[in-house]
């Protein structure tokens, strides 16, 4: 069995974020007049990796709600705009927490959403939580095969050119537009340039596509209830195009779980060199971002990325066949 490798810190408590009392006074004075009881207790969602507000908020009534909030300013408050337009034109087929209300109140931007009591999946990845997961998400991927008027018109971008503009990096490396990332320097990156981005131009073709996908579908994005129901959370980044390319984000970190991923991509039908394209653009955009400077929203958002990229790496040398071997020093010092 292959060994399992685990991140630093827990996907459950990645987030940095203020807590209720952290609120303008104003705020939380309007949000509870919404929620039509003052707020008895709040917790704090731990997953995640902006700064912004989000909170189950516990009612004197016996009511609660998962609340996010964000100053009009911060780019998140414009995330949180366009997940409350995804998540309300969702079909009753994909399990996901559903708004309530939003408000502008104070300079922020307020989205009440259902309240999922439930867990992000702990890794190692049991095989029944990564069960749970794939078929919760196998549901919404039919149910959104054809996307509903109202979601086209929120403005889905296309898959193809997200790879293109955002995932190009190992391009970019091999054209030496771009440093090869400190992250990747001991991996097989460097002496596999060539097929990495090789793969990586080939992809926008391969996942091209009328379907609706999440967008950004990764463990801390999921949650199992207390009846062992999975939820998809998090719509701020759906797009149109292949849905197994979410499903290969997902299975970066069930393959570090030393789980079988490939014969789970199988039953997608996912196409192999698809598969690798996808692994490669990853790394790449992981990776790379990984050696960026510390993140303003989490300190541990690097940490993440570094092990998503090293693990999707890996993952691909495991499906190709590759090995280190002392081309990679010489490219790098050369």
């Amino acid at each position: 069995m292959r060994p399992i490798t685990l991140p630093d810190v827990p996907y459950g408590s990645t987030a940095v974020r203020p807590n209720w009392k952290d609120l303008p006074e104003t705020l939380r004075e309007a949000i509870t007049l919404r929620l039509g009881s003052p707020v008895c207790a709040a917790r704090s969602a731990g997953g995640g990796f902006t700064r912004a507000f989000a909170a189950v908020l516990e009612t004197e009534a016996g009511t609660s709600a998962f609340v996010k909030a964000a100053p009009l300013h911060d780019p998140t408050s414009q995330w949180y705009a366009r997940e409350a337009a995804v998540t309300a034109a969702l079909p009753p087929e994909v399990t996901a927490a559903r708004p309530i209300w939003t408000m502008t109140d104070s300079d922020w931007y307020v989205l009440c959403l259902e309240a999922v009591h439930g867990r992000i999946p702990a890794l190692p990845w049991s095989p029944d939580d990564l069960g749970t997961t794939l078929r919760t998400w196998s549901a919404a991927a039919t149910a959104l095969a054809y996307p509903s008027p109202a979601l086209l018109a929120i403005g889905l971008p296309r898959l193809p050119d997200i790879v293109r503009d955002e995932m190009s990096w190992w391009s970019l490396i091999a054209k030496r537009r771009e440093p090869m990332p400190e992250p990747a320097r001991d991996t097989v990156a460097p002496h596999r340039l060539a097929d990495l981005a090789k793969l990586e131009r080939a992809l926008p073709d391969l996942v091209a596509g009328d379907a609706m996908t999440h967008g950004d579908l990764r463990l801390d994005n999921v949650m199992i209830d207390s009846g062992g129901r999975g939820w998809l959370c998090d719509w701020t980044w759906p797009c149109l195009g292949a849905p197994w390319f979410d499903t290969v984000r997902l299975l970066v970190s069930a393959h570090a779980s030393g789980l079988d991923t490939d014969a789970v991509l199988r039953a997608w039908g996912a196409p192999d060199d698809g598969v690798d394209g996808a692994l490669a653009a990853l790394s790449g955009y992981w990776l790379v971002n990984a050696g960026s400077e510390p993140s303003s929203a989490s300190p541990h958002s690097r940490q993440h990325q570094r092990f998503s990229g090293r693990q999707a790496l890996a993952w691909l040398a495991e499906r190709r066949g590759w090995t280190a071997t002392p081309e990679k020093r010489r490219w790098f010092h050369r």
